[in-house]
């Protein structure tokens, strides 16, 4: 464990504020041009189903209507988790998306099918027609619609004449939020008079706050924006006050930026609006937690049957290899720093080490086995056994042993936050290069970082990407 002194690491992420608040597909994200487009696609794959039985067995049968409904109301979850029809995806990404989502919707047919003993009730033909043109019609239709709502969404955005008030650091990042990711015109800042940063070329100060209403007149604002510290709480109430009667719309940016935010969102309780500045993804979006835990289950069941052989023969191998147990089990923490035991093919002798000690390059305690099977992650099979028993998830935070969370917490902000969702076989950081051992600690809180970084921007989207990208990972130079 590295033998580095007592210091404080920390990083906002996502503390620009608000408007840094990951787009979670599923919660609040169907807007107009979801339903427009999801409509469409919907009823070209719909009527499809309707042709081709009607072709095949001359008339529409009660099964291909059951299937139909079934299809449209889960097209709906499943498209919303995958963002299919965000309108800030560029047509490469929603086509892959759109793929995906058919994919899923395929599958989760397929599963319900086969629970229910059905599927020999439907023709293979018309199915597997179905599965292809289907998603030809469904891109082909999602083209032309996405450019349409891309374009219907660059002209509200082109009258929304908006000016933000404040010219320090908030002000100047939601400028740059607007103009580059937002396209939103933005005329310019308005100095508050509280010795703030003065704004720059990019972003002139027109005025101060005192010419506000001379200000929207002259330049027809729709929007404004009050981007102030916290500190000027009475100036911010007083602007509100004083625009209440004035035609534009009035938008406050909270300065959050000195705190450290995860999985932040806005929310109402009963009228009162909540800032949730720390919340677990799967207590905050209950829906798409479960559409995790039945996708991980799924396919770790579906990986347990297909790598048993191989596991059979590696625990074979470690058995012979030294005297031990076959399994490694170890305590870590997992959801909520809940204790869990990890399971692991035992990769190294049977020792006794006062304190839990990383393993380091040419370990003497590593046996032949155990470095091949470490070297090319074989040694993590058992953890699907984990994920199928609810205490591990596919995608998300690897564990660490109990003693090396009691050593890094403290040493690093926020680290023992990584736990605010079910740990993972692999995660952001493992794809992202941060694997094997920690012996500074930067290189943990490099990996921190990404662990808090994948919770503010978890989406089932994010968790099959990753999915997709571990393979060409595994053998990492750094794996040991």
């Amino acid at each position: 464990m590295p033998g580095a002194s007592r210091s404080t690491h920390s990083r906002a992420f996502g503390a620009r504020g608000l408007a840094s608040q990951p787009d979670h597909s599923l919660p609040g994200g169907r807007g107009l041009t979801f339903w427009v487009q999801w409509a469409v696609a919907t009823a070209l794959s719909t009527l499809l189903l309707c042709a081709l039985a009607q072709l095949k067995a001359g008339d529409l049968g009660t099964p291909y209507r059951i299937l139909a409904v079934i299809a449209v109301l889960a097209s709906v979850p499943v498209y919303s988790l995958l963002g299919v029809y965000h309108k800030r995806h560029g047509y490469l990404t929603g086509l892959t998306r759109l793929l995906g989502g058919w994919l899923l919707l395929l599958a989760t047919l397929t599963v319900v099918a086969f629970v229910t003993k059905t599927s020999e009730l439907f023709s293979r033909e018309v199915t597997l027609t179905w599965a292809f043109a289907g998603l030809a019609l469904q891109a082909a239709a999602f083209l032309p619609l996405h450019h349409l709502a891309c374009r219907y969404h660059r002209k509200l955005q082109g009258e929304r004449t908006s000016l933000i008030v404040g010219t320090g650091e908030l002000a100047l990042d939601l400028a740059d939020r607007l103009v580059r990711i937002k396209r939103e015109p933005l005329v310019g800042l308005v100095a508050s008079g509280s010795g703030e940063l003065p704004g720059n070329s990019l972003y002139p100060i027109i005025g101060d706050t005192r010419q506000l209403r001379e200000l929207i007149a002259e330049h027809d604002i729709r929007r404004l924006y009050i981007a102030l510290p916290l500190a000027e709480a009475e100036q911010i109430k007083g602007l509100y006050i004083d625009l209440l009667d004035a035609s534009v719309d009035v938008v406050w940016i909270p300065d959050l930026a000195s705190l450290m935010l995860l999985n932040h969102s806005v929310s109402e309780i009963d009228g009162l609006p909540a800032i949730h500045l720390n919340e677990s993804p799967l207590t905050a979006y209950p829906t798409a937690a479960l559409t995790k835990a039945v996708l991980d289950r799924a396919l770790a069941l579906l990986a347990i049957l297909a790598f048993s052989p191989l596991m059979l023969v590696v625990a074979v191998l470690v058995k012979r290899s030294s005297p031990g147990p076959i399994l490694f089990k170890q305590q870590r923490h997992g959801w909520n720093g809940q204790i869990i035991k990890v399971y692991k093919f035992r990769s190294m002798r049977l020792h006794a080490d006062a304190q839990v000690r990383q393993a380091t390059r040419e370990d003497p305690r590593i046996t032949p086995i155990g470095r091949f099977i470490r070297r090319t992650s074989i040694d993590e099979l058992p953890q699907f056994f984990n994920v199928l028993q609810g205490r591990m998830s596919l995608v998300g935070p690897r564990p660490h042993a109990v003693a090396h969370n009691d050593y890094y917490t403290g040493k690093i902000d926020a680290y023992m936050a990584r736990h605010r969702i079910k740990p993972g076989i692999t995660g952001l950081a493992q794809i992202s290069g941060c694997r094997g051992e920690t012996e500074t600690l930067d290189k943990m809180q490099q990996r921190v970082e990404l662990d808090l970084a994948y919770i503010n921007n978890w989406s089932l989207w994010l968790d099959l990407k990753i999915l997709f990208k571990t393979p060409f990972t595994l053998l990492a130079k750094d794996i040991y």
